[in-house]
């Protein structure tokens, strides 16, 4: 991890502007994955919203990237739009009431996905404290275990789809994505964890000894 400074704080630039319509669309993501049992028609409109924001994940990175129009406001819009929809996701497919039929999420998933990510922030939290500073790397385990969240998801809503096309394939495939998504997120959580380390290990700040004397006189 190396600091680096982004030039604007909060321009609402395109790639921005694309990671807030990610965001607004998370609440039709949800009415739609919540009314499967109700509405025929429920889980495709969810699948075609979740491809909608999935290819808008990777627009608003590729114009970011080629016009330079990375700050810091898109620092934070990006991961919180691709958190929001990968967890109200897999919380909803989890759920009796909003599962997919014949591929519902194991609630170990949820707890691996959530863990994960709870893991990483309170890591950066305490890089922030001992540093001052920290920037967000993606490692080449975060990014599988991302995308690995990300087929499990198409899968599990395609199941029933590909369960009519050969008994039960729709549901194994579902299945077997979810046990790659736990082991990846376990392994990302520790990639994280030693890339932390070893920037605590070079940038961390030496205490002040003049006002950790002074505290102690106190």
């Amino acid at each position: 991890m190396t600091e680096t400074r982004s030039p604007r704080i909060g321009t609402l630039n395109w790639p921005n502007r694309i990671s807030i319509l990610r965001l607004l669309l998370v609440a039709p993501l949800v009415v739609a994955l919540m009314n499967q049992h109700d509405w025929p028609a429920a889980r495709h409109v969810a699948l075609a919203l979740f491809v909608i924001m999935g290819v808008s994940d990777a627009l608003d990175g590729m114009l970011a990237r080629k016009t330079g129009a990375r700050t810091r406001l898109g620092a934070i819009l990006d991961p919180l739009a691709d958190k929001a929809m990968v967890i109200c996701t897999v919380v909803l497919l989890s759920l009796p009431e909003s599962a997919v039929p014949q591929a519902r999420l194991p609630s170990y998933v949820v707890v691996a996905i959530v863990g994960k990510d709870l893991w990483v922030i309170a890591g950066f939290m305490v890089i922030y404290l001992v540093t001052d500073r920290f920037r967000v790397q993606p490692t080449l385990a975060g990014k599988l275990s991302t995308f690995a969240q990300i087929v499990m998801i198409a899968l599990t809503l395609l199941a029933p789809d590909i369960n009519r096309l050969s008994a039960g394939l729709g549901s194994i495939l579902a299945m077997i994505t979810a046990w790659a998504v736990v082991a990846l997120a376990i392994l990302a959580a520790a990639s994280y964890t030693a890339l932390g380390l070893r920037f605590i290990a070079r940038e961390e700040k030496p205490l002040d000894d003049n006002n950790d004397s002074n505290g102690k006189k106190q």
